[in-house]
């Protein structure tokens, strides 16, 4: 990713974002082989929904998550967060859509007092923000004790030869053919290679405060999904330490 990309990290993304929202979900099926669904299952099966009653989905893009948390427990309150409106109004269309409450917010700076969830879940949004250590206490923040946190995300990996040409040359033609938009999806392999790996994920999960960390990994280790507990003892102890 270039610098001047960086600088202006979280509008290049809500712009990029808006372009490709009416297409992002029929690229994230044909990108993955349709295996993105699977991975949201198993992402959320690590949540445990069913024994909460109060779900947040962060960056939730229209909604596949937050759908899916609805599908394990349809009597969960599951509010789903994202900045981009475009994403936000796709996520309201939706045939069942009423089930989940939309809110238009920054990941970094969530609108909701301590302690109001009993699991946090993310899928694709840590390698989009500025500092994934101040997303992860904010999710902290507004997690209850003992709850899980959650996170699906493309991360950095050793790729065989024909895993980085498929990331490097078709998911930009997709994109172009798909979308209309190949930069968004060079963006795409730019920020994973850019990313932590899967274990630098979960050191800064731990880092974060959360206790019991660990992660599995798929498609040849360029996706993780990471989870862990929050544990009011150790967020203690770090403070004491800072």
């Amino acid at each position: 990713m270039s610098q001047q990309v960086e600088e202006r990290r979280p509008n290049f993304v809500r712009a990029m974002f808006a372009r490709i929202s009416q297409r992002y979900d029929l690229l994230n099926r044909l990108m993955t082989f349709g295996q993105d669904i699977r991975w949201r299952r198993q992402a959320v099966q690590r949540l445990h929904p069913e024994n909460s009653i109060s779900l947040l989905d962060v960056g939730a893009g229209t909604g596949d998550l937050a759908f899916e948390i609805l599908r394990c427990a349809p009597k969960a309150m599951v509010v789903a967060v994202d900045f981009t409106p475009e994403m936000i109004a796709l996520g309201r269309a939706r045939r069942g859509s009423a089930a989940v409450q939309w809110v238009l917010a920054d990941a970094m700076q969530l609108p909701f007092s301590s302690r109001a969830f009993d699991g946090i879940i993310s899928g694709f949004l840590m390698r989009n923000l500025e500092d994934v250590d101040q997303a992860l206490q904010e999710q902290g923040r507004v997690l209850r004790s003992g709850g899980t946190v959650v996170c699906l995300e493309a991360v950095a990996a050793e790729r065989r030869p024909i895993v980085r040409a498929y990331f490097k040359t078709i998911i930009p033609l997709l994109g172009r053919l798909v979308a209309g938009d190949a930069e968004a999806y060079n963006y795409l392999p730019a920020s994973t290679d850019a990313f932590l790996s899967a274990r630098e994920l979960c050191e800064r999960l731990i880092r974060a405060g959360f206790a019991s960390v660990d992660a599995v990994t798929r498609m040849f280790g360029t996706i993780g999904i990471h989870w862990g507990n929050k544990s009011d003892d150790r967020l203690e102890s770090i403070s004491r330490d800072a």
